[in-house]
Order: C-alpha cells, then structure tokens, then sequence
C-alpha cells in the first residue's frame, strides 16, 4: 500500500518537499531558526491545504463537468487568500527582529498590503504548479481509461467481425456434405470428418485473438480440400503452401473470406473451365498469401452483395484494426481474372488477453 502511494504521489511529495527546503534555505538566512522553522512550517500547511482542495477536489470536478472557466476563478480566489496568508506570516512573524512593525493601524494596513503584494506571485506559481501536477495524473488516468475503453472497444469489434465469418464457414460444409449424401455417401463420409476438424478448430481455437499459422494453414488445406473434391472435376485447383515458421502466430480465419470468395466467383461458364490458385508462403516472418481466380463479369449472382460480399470487407476491417502497419493488401480485377495478394507479418509471440 505504502510503495502504491508512493508510486502515485511521488511528483507531490518531490514538489512540497523542494518547495520547503527552499523557503526555509531563505528565511534561515535574515531569521533565526525558529522564526525559519515557524514560517515554513505555516507556509507550507496552508498552502498544502489550499492546493490539495483546489487540486483534489474542485479540479477533478471541473475536468468531468468541463467546466474550466469556472475552475479559473475558483483558483483566483484561492490565490488571493493563500496571499493574505502569507502577508500575514510575513507581516507578524518577523524575518528581521530589527525592524518591528509600525506601532499605527494604517502602518500595520501598509505592511499587510506590502507582503499580500509580494506574495501574490509565490502563491501563483505555488498552485499554477499543484495544478500542472495533479492535472498531470489526472490527465494520465483520462489516457489510461481511455486505451482501456478503445481495447474493449477493438475486442468487441473483432468478435463481431469473426462471429461474422464462422456461420457462413459452417453453412457452406454442411450444404456440400448434405448434397453429396445423396450422391456419393462414402466421399460425404469422408467430407464429414473434415468438417468435423474444420468444426472442432473453429469451436476451441478460434476464440483467441491469435493462433499457431500451423494451425490456420490446417484448417485452410481442409477447407480447400472439401471445396476440391465438391467441384471435382468443373473446377482446376492448385494449392501450394510453404511455412517454415510454424510456430508463429496469426489472427484466426484472417484468410478465409478470401478462399471462400474465390470458390464462390470463380467462372464457370459453359465452355470455360474455371482455375483457382492458392499459394501460401512463410518467409522470416512475413506471410505471403496469393488468390487467384477465374472470373467474368457475365456471372449471373456477382456481387449481389457487394465487393464479394461482406466477408471481403471484413477482413478488410480486421487487418486494419489487429495489422495496421503491418500488412499490405491488392485486389486486382478484371474481365478474366480476379486477384488477391496480401503480405503480412506475423506474430512471434501469443498476444491474446
């Protein structure tokens, strides 16, 4: 509790405890010790008591409320009375016994405006600097809640976004697996146990801000296998994947909208067969990820949704909020041919929360 305080107060404490050897180093000077002693001691509490109900009290509210203007005349007033203080200090605790105070009233009001005059910019910059630090902390905390509010903020979005593409994931595997039931129920046997490792990766891993990229190009091949065997022979897929690092970490089903998309407006034409190439390479920490597709845009259900549908934009938002310095994405497209490269740089460590 004791180093908490300490941790948190310690430009306070620095400040009051400079600010009195100061005073003191000078009063000692003309004045006893006592008297030094005596004048310090009542300069340095009252002004302490001043500061910190400025500081802790009407600051915080005035900094919520934002309410600054108000807050300034609030400190004028305390500066003028933490004036008055010190003239008084001054005027009847004497720094020079040699010279008494004026036996007249009016010589008493003389040497009481004096010292309220010459103190008026030691108690400025007493509480201009009080101020300055407690609006420091204050300021930090206000940071502080801040990141905290924008962390929950960019979880919230990437858990809507992800939750976004793990439906349309398991839709499209079921709908394959239920056609090829009626046709061929050994290949939708087999299919079956590849949705049953694509499931079982979504439900436990896939809950994480990152994964093993052995682990997402896994969930990839079978994806692209069960997509494979579905098209058979209407469609030319070529896949290659080359990690060497397979240990490093990147954010789950990052690359699925766009193998998704590529199965889904690949041409196919009568006449045309359609070609999908996928090429996946790991390289001192940057992932090269490439999708190419043949695509025309006499296709009857293009982009119905726009873009290839709100997967191709969400993807985009993701790489944006979880790489967003440290990826770069080109689409290019054209009457033939639709192309995807992305670089990205992966994550030697599992920064999940």
């Amino acid at each position: 509790m004791t180093k908490l305080f300490l941790k948190k107060h310690i430009l306070i404490i620095i400040f009051w405890f400079v600010f009195g050897m100061a005073i003191w180093m000078q009063i000692q000077v003309d004045s006893g010790i006592y008297n030094a002693f005596l004048q310090t001691t009542v300069i340095l509490i009252s002004s302490s008591i001043f500061a910190h109900f400025l500081t802790d009290k009407l600051l915080p509210k005035a900094l919520i409320s934002k309410k600054m203007n108000h807050f300034l005349v609030e400190a004028g007033i305390v500066i003028i009375l933490l004036s008055f203080i010190f003239s008084f200090v001054f005027a009847y605790i004497y720094i020079d016994a040699q010279t008494p105070l004026p036996p007249s009233f009016s010589g008493h009001l003389a040497a009481l405006w004096k010292g309220f005059y010459l103190s008026i910019p030691a108690s400025l910059l007493i509480i201009g600097t009080a101020c300055g630090i407690r609006f420091y902390l204050e300021h930090g905390k206000i940071e502080r809640d801040h990141i905290l509010l924008q962390q929950a903020h960019l979880e919230s979005q990437l858990k809507l976004l992800q939750d976004q593409i793990n439906p349309h994931v398991i839709f499209n595997v079921l709908n394959h697996i239920h056609i090829l039931m009626k046709t061929n129920t050994e290949l939708a046997s087999f299919l079956l146990l590849k949705f049953s490792d694509i499931l079982r990766y979504q439900l436990y891993h896939c809950n994480k801000n990152q994964v093993m990229v052995s682990q997402e190009i896994q969930y990839l091949q079978d994806l692209v296998e069960v997509e494979k065997l579905r098209w058979g022979n209407e469609l030319d897929v070529k896949a290659t994947w080359d990690i060497n690092n397979k240990k490093a970490f990147i954010a789950p089903l990052l690359l699925v909208p766009f193998i998704e998309n590529a199965f889904k407006y690949v041409c196919r034409l009568p006449g045309h067969k359609g070609y999908i190439i996928i090429s996946c390479k790991e390289e001192d920490n940057i992932l090269s990820f490439y999708v190419e597709n043949s695509y025309s845009n006499l296709t009857t259900y293009k982009k119905k949704d726009g873009a290839h549908g709100i997967g191709l934009q969400n993807v985009k938002k993701r790489l944006n909020l979880q790489y967003p310095d440290s990826h770069t994405l080109k689409i290019e497209s054209d009457d033939d041919i639709y192309k995807v490269s992305l670089t990205l740089k992966l994550s030697q460590e599992n920064d999940e929360q």
